[in-house]
């Protein structure tokens, strides 16, 4: 599950993440991070569900993390779409493909959310959620 993280000024420097890391025992893979000396936002992969991720996303919350569930990063308006491939290439981690019919397919489970496609369609058929 993807969860996206929002610091405030006065939880910036504590290390939360790590210490719920080492507490849970969930290993996490931050696949997006944006930290500023007064407010910090990224966008992580916790690899369990259920009551273990209930349980991390708490543990957080409780440490004054703003915690929100991602579970769609990009919409393609079909309608829009011309089918180019702009966005294919570009993309870092090939959430992006086109099949034999030159459709645009989207992998949900490997975007990490970074909008690269969004900025690189030339019809704006993408946009983040």
């Amino acid at each position: 599950m993807k969860l996206k993280l929002n610091y405030s000024r006065e939880n910036i420097g504590k290390p939360i993440l790590s210490d719920i890391i080492l507490r849970t025992g969930i290993p996490i893979n931050i696949l997006e991070a944006k930290i500023e000396p007064n407010t910090g936002e990224m966008l992580i992969d916790v690899p369990t569900e259920g009551e273990r991720l209930k349980e991390f996303s708490s543990l957080l919350q409780r440490a004054g993390v703003t915690v929100k569930e991602i579970t769609r990063t990009i919409e393609i308006d079909r309608g829009k779409c011309i089918t180019c491939g702009a966005c294919v290439s570009p993309c870092p981690v090939k959430a992006l493909a086109q099949d034999e019919n030159w459709d645009i397919i989207f992998y949900e489970e490997k975007c990490i959310g970074c909008g690269i496609c969004v900025y690189t369609c030339p019809v704006n058929a993408i946009r983040m959620l």
